[in-house]
């Protein structure tokens, strides 16, 4: 059985058009179009044409039909500039993440999901007051929030995209949680864009505002839930000087942009404070922070290296090829390979 939908999801993951697509595998479009709405059964000689062209293995368009996300039920951090090909290729990465979270579910305990259901809560700062509360942190800064997040059930994923305008996306399945983050960004400004898209899990679950107003929401509940009102005025009870946002934006893990957004929000910075530190670093963070590592997905891929999987071997498991997986897991660990063994050294006595 050749999988047509399989073959949809591979060309979406690739940003081909129709087109593109036939052009790659030398077939006419009006092939490919009879094929794709199942009026035609591709022979032998297109299948493997199709095969070639999207670089995927023969297998992986042999299997069961895959889990879609519906584009409406996906928050996008941010959808300015997005296109509709890098949309769909995002999207697309959000269903091969699940049959490796599948595959991963039947050989690992994973944490079970711990995530309030705020969206009767219309203020999304005591939202975010209420689920810190939850989860027992109190007022202090959250150390590493990909972490914290793995901990509470969230199931974390790069999206290694060559684009800049794809920054993150958060989504349920099977009331599990799913993050998805562009980590070729700063470390500050994605833990921003981690606590950004808890908050559409929090708050949006079950739809609720759309658009701007939904990311507005998003935006005031990371704010709060990474830069608690009270250990911010204890801290920083007035701003001195732009070198005193420096250094402690090191504190809470943020931008000196957001930090100042969040200080003039609290009427501890001035206006024309705001506007020369967002001058200044809007494009350029500096002293950035080392980046974030998943605690889970280095245990798993540690584990398994005991049993001599490696992620190629793991990619081949999958029916994946292996640069899909590597971007699903990009930036998230780092060496899981076991350390070489070193020839004993002899010497001359």
């Amino acid at each position: 059985m050749f999988n047509v939908e399989r073959l949809e999801l591979a060309r979406k993951r690739r940003r081909y058009t129709a087109r593109i697509l036939a052009e790659r595998a030398g077939i006419a479009p009006v092939t490919l179009s009879r094929i794709v709405h199942k009026q035609q059964v591709p022979d032998e000689s297109t299948v493997e044409a199709l095969v070639a062209a999207l670089g995927f293995t023969r297998a992986f368009f042999e299997q069961d039909d895959f889990d879609p996300i519906d584009a409406s039920a996906a928050s996008f951090r941010s959808l300015t500039g997005m296109t509709a090909r890098e949309r769909d290729a995002a999207l697309a990465a959000g269903s091969l993440a699940f049959e490796v979270m599948d595959w991963v579910s039947e050989r690992f305990t994973l944490p079970e999901p711990d995530i309030l259901d705020l969206g009767h809560e219309r203020n999304p700062v005591a939202a975010a007051r209420m689920l810190r509360q939850h989860w027992a942190i109190g007022e202090k800064p959250i150390a590493n929030m990909i972490k914290l997040l793995e901990s509470k059930g969230a199931r974390v994923f790069s999206l290694a995209e060559d684009t800049k305008n794809v920054d993150a996306f958060s989504c349920w399945r099977n009331n599990e949680p799913y993050i998805f983050l562009n980590t070729f960004k700063s470390s500050e400004r994605s833990r921003f864009d981690a606590a950004h898209e808890l908050a559409h899990l929090v708050l949006h679950r079950h739809g609720g505002p759309q658009g701007r107003k939904a990311e507005t929401e998003a935006n005031n509940f990371a704010s709060a839930f990474l830069m608690p009102q009270a250990d911010l005025v204890s801290t920083i009870p007035y701003v001195s000087s732009v070198d005193q946002i420096i250094q402690a934006k090191k504190r809470w893990g943020v931008a000196a942009v957001a930090l100042a957004y969040r200080l003039n929000k609290l009427g501890l910075m001035t206006e024309w404070q705001y506007i020369q530190i967002n001058r200044q670093y809007r494009s350029s963070e500096p002293e950035g922070l080392p980046p974030e590592r998943s605690t889970v997905w280095q245990m798993i891929l540690t584990d398994l290296w005991k049993d001599g999987l490696s992620r190629g071997h793991i990619a081949q498991q999958l029916l994946l090829p292996d640069e899909e997986l590597e971007s699903l897991l990009f930036g998230l660990v780092g060496d899981t390979a076991p350390p070489e063994r070193q020839n004993p050294v002899l010497r001359a006595v």
